[in-house]
């Protein structure tokens, strides 16, 4: 009788099958303030957060401070913090919420000063403005934000190394869902991020060329060991390098924070046979604050300028010999974020410094009356 008895438990028991573990939970997050509005001072507000799963916040905007950047189950105290606006439109940041496979985006809006003017171009005498990109597209009417101009600028791919044994792989904008240039907010960011094993980045060039002139871009360094921004020029009908010659108004490694560098190479003077000509200078705020990049291009010089100051000059030697002054050719813009390399890569690289940005204001030319 027992052993029947003992039998028929453990079948029920075997019926049931093995206990089924709790479901986890639904991920609920809730902001108390869902759309975020400031004027344009800087400033701080204060968000509740509430949530029953652990949640990390982030924004899209470096002029927006988020603390903490996370929290536990409960509710917690979100400071989100801006800066001031000193642009002449509004500007937005996407606020992104994640937990695990949940994300949740937050609008938030920063309002201008009425009474702020939009600063007048500065025309360096004897000059006019012939070409300009102030990278201020709207918003896409899908909510997209917009890619560079293809009109005015073509991008180059791949990673080949780029001859100097750089790392990023650089894509046309964005490869699917992953953009690294991004039109917002009245400037370009051109970022540079880890996708799986890959770093993706960007190398863009004007469609246009020039021989001689004045050209400048207002210009915020990205941070990290392992970043190499430029901005800098190549001749449109280029053959050989450095025969064809190579201009660099401003370059930066990151693991030398805020010296930035202006250069020329030709064959004569070039860096691979340790001859190159070029000058550094320190500015101490390069990679925090915007800083306007130029150079001076004539038949009888080049001149290197930070902030309207001259670092860097380079004279014409009037031999007529190429390998010394290759440059009465015409020669066009490109704007590129490197990751490491022989130069961006010598003391090694921090990947926990990714995504890195590289901001542009905007890139002017301006040539002779």
């Amino acid at each position: 009788m027992f052993k029947i008895l003992f039998l028929a438990v453990m079948a029920a028991f075997s019926s049931c099958g093995e206990p089924e573990e709790p479901a986890a939970d639904e991920p609920e997050i809730t902001l108390s303030i869902t759309s975020p509005e400031f004027d344009f001072t800087a400033s701080t507000m204060e968000i509740q957060v509430t949530s029953n799963v652990e949640w990390g916040i982030s924004s899209s905007e470096d002029w927006v401070t988020l603390s903490p950047s996370g929290g536990v189950p409960g509710t917690s105290t979100l400071k989100v913090s801006v800066k001031e606006n000193k642009d002449v439109v509004a500007r937005t940041s996407v606020l992104t919420v994640k937990s695990g496979t949940y994300k949740q985006e937050y609008t938030l809006k920063q309002n201008f000063d009425p009474d702020r003017k939009e600063p007048e171009i500065i025309i360096p005498a004897g000059y006019k403005l012939v070409w300009q990109e102030e990278f201020d597209q709207p918003r896409q009417a899908n909510g997209k934000t917009p890619l560079p101009d293809v009109s005015k600028w073509w991008f180059e791919t791949g990673n080949g190394g780029w001859g100097n044994n750089e790392i990023q792989n650089y894509i046309p904008g964005n490869r699917g869902t992953d953009t690294c240039a991004v039109i917002s907010n009245g400037t370009l960011k051109i970022i540079a991020k880890k996708v799986g094993s890959e770093v993706l980045s960007i190398r863009m060039n004007t469609s246009q060329g020039w021989t001689y002139g004045y050209f400048e871009a207002k210009l915020k360094l990205p941070v990290g060991k392992g970043t190499w921004p430029a901005f800098w020029m190549m001749p449109s009908d280029f053959k050989a390098w450095p025969d064809d010659g190579e201009i660099d108004i401003m370059e930066e490694v990151g693991y030398h924070p805020n010296y930035v560098s202006s250069s020329v190479h030709t064959k004569s003077y070039n860096h691979s046979i340790g001859t190159q000509k070029t000058a550094e200078v320190l500015i101490a705020s390069a990679q925090s604050e915007f800083h306007i990049y130029a150079l001076e291009w004539t038949a009888d010089y080049i001149k290197g300028f930070v902030d309207g100051v001259c670092h860097f000059t380079f004279t014409n030697d009037k031999k007529g010999n190429k390998d010394t002054w290759p440059f009465n050719a015409r020669f066009y813009l490109k704007l590129n974020l490197a990751w490491g390399g022989n130069w961006g890569g010598a003391q090694g690289v921090d990947e926990s410094c990714l995504p890195a940005r590289y901001e542009v204001d905007y890139v002017r030319v301006f040539q002779k009356l």
